[in-house]
């Protein structure tokens, strides 16, 4: 139920902290690459045509970060989604150690950052790749491409404003589609009604309990840890933690969730409902014979086996090969659904809640990641952002406000019954759809 932006952190800078100064009487030179930084940049073509010298390549830490293994790994799935690669296409020089850079390749680029050690033999020691591009030149070229895929995809590019959102540009807009993560909007969404009404306040401490949660960041801390509700409703959003989004789904309650479903603007709820935490859907998947069951009752029969049979099974009963075969499974009857247009008017109602009050710490909480890369995310005075993913599924929604002054969404989905879906070519297109959509600054 994870999905960030595929994004290639091979290794970082360390975080240098900035320091006060008096400008300078005269303006500094730009500064100048180094032999050696040009050096391994004429190199890194080399190294993503799978013919380079890792070991000579990169510094002896990156290697010890990034083993060859996981650096092979990592090229081959880069030239798979954006064809071969072929040349350096920008430098900006940051420092005569340091650039950012964008490689080309065949269908797309990936921008980044590049260090090499100042010191003998001018290793790398840094490789982080930012964000992915690809090379369509208009929106419809996107969508073009998005219909190609196999599987069914689906995508909204809408104009927002003080009446409903004005549609610019949609494919089977008003189709369910599985949002894998996606969901975690609809909690987002109630988290900002009940502090808008004074319910809630974002330093309320939450107490765990000890019951068990899925994976992240709080799985195996103890009964009586505190933790604040914008803490998990951060890590819920920017990294898609699934131990927080049960956390709150069960502070929360599933029946407010499921009252926000309407509110927010899904069209047809029972999509969603009953509203499944993260844990309950790993086990309906990962037991066996627990998913027919379940899909065989209506309503108010799966919420009877959600509340008795699926809480009291242990998690131990999980398969623990789930997901691992990257087959989908039953994506397209036992998942959390909405249609393109559903989640264009859930972030509109999002906007039009955090323009102002408490709920206004939300829309931080949407802009920690911000599901693009930088040289993308600056087109835009502000992105929010959510995506999600499981094995045949993956789903991208953006809150963008232009340097217009306009607001605006981009979602899109991705399912396949039949096969796993390529994330990375995925975010790619999508990506591409947003630095596309990016008004001109006045």
């Amino acid at each position: 139920m994870r999905f960030a932006i595929a994004t290639l952190m091979l290794a970082t800078l360390p975080v240098v902290p900035a320091l006060a100064q008096t400008a300078p009487a005269t303006q500094e030179a730009a500064p100048v690459a180094s032999e050696q930084l040009k050096t391994r940049l004429a190199e890194l073509v080399t190294l993503f045509q799978g013919k380079g010298d890792y070991e000579a390549y990169f510094a002896p830490g990156f290697r010890a970060m990034v083993p060859k293994a996981q650096m092979d790994q990592t090229i081959t799935q880069v030239v798979a989604t954006l064809g071969p690669v072929t040349r350096v296409e920008s430098v900006t020089v940051k420092s005569p150690w340091v650039a950012e850079i964008v490689l080309g390749f065949r269908d797309g680029t990936a921008s980044g950052v590049i260090g090499v050690d100042a010191t003998p033999p001018h290793q790398v020691s840094t490789l982080r790749f930012t964000g992915l591009s690809g090379r369509e030149a208009s929106i419809d070229a996107v969508r073009t491409t998005l219909r190609a895929l196999p599987g069914s995809t689906g995508f909204a590019y809408a104009r927002l404003g003080d009446g409903a959102p004005t549609l610019i540009a949609g494919d089977n807009s008003e189709r369910p589609f599985a949002l894998g993560s996606g969901f975690k909007l609809i909690i987002l969404a109630e988290l900002i009604r009940a502090t808008n009404a004074g319910e809630r306040k974002w330093d309320d401490m939450v107490t765990l309990d000890g019951r068990p949660l899925p994976g992240g960041t709080y799985t195996l801390l103890p009964a009586g840890t505190k933790i604040s509700l914008r803490e998990l409703a951060s890590k819920m959003i920017s990294i898609s933690d699934n131990s927080a989004t049960d956390i709150l789904l069960h502070l929360v309650g599933r029946t407010r969730v499921e009252a926000m479903l309407r509110v927010t603007g899904v069209a047809d709820p029972a999509g969603m409902i009953p509203f499944m935490s993260t844990l309950e859907m790993f086990k309906l998947k990962g037991i066996p014979s627990m998913a027919e069951r379940y899909l065989a009752l209506d309503a108010t029969g799966r919420r009877r086996m959600l509340d008795g049979e699926v809480t009291s099974a242990p998690i131990t009963d999980i398969s623990p090969t789930l997901f691992r075969d990257g087959k989908p499974i039953l994506i397209d009857r036992l998942e959390w659904f909405a249609t393109p247009s559903d989640m264009v008017r859930v972030m509109d109602w999002i906007r039009r809640n955090t323009a102002s009050g408490a709920g206004a710490e939300a829309r931080k909480i949407l802009g920690i990641n911000p599901g693009v890369g930088p040289a993308v995310a600056a087109r835009w005075k502000s992105v929010g952002y959510k995506g999600g993913s499981e094995p045949g599924v993956i789903h991208m929604t953006m809150l963008l406000e232009g340097k217009d002054g306009n607001w605006y969404v981009v979602t899109g989905s991705w399912s396949n019954p039949a096969a796993a879906v390529e994330d990375a070519r995925f975010a790619t297109l999508i990506g591409r759809a947003v630095e596309l959509a990016a008004p001109p600054a006045p």
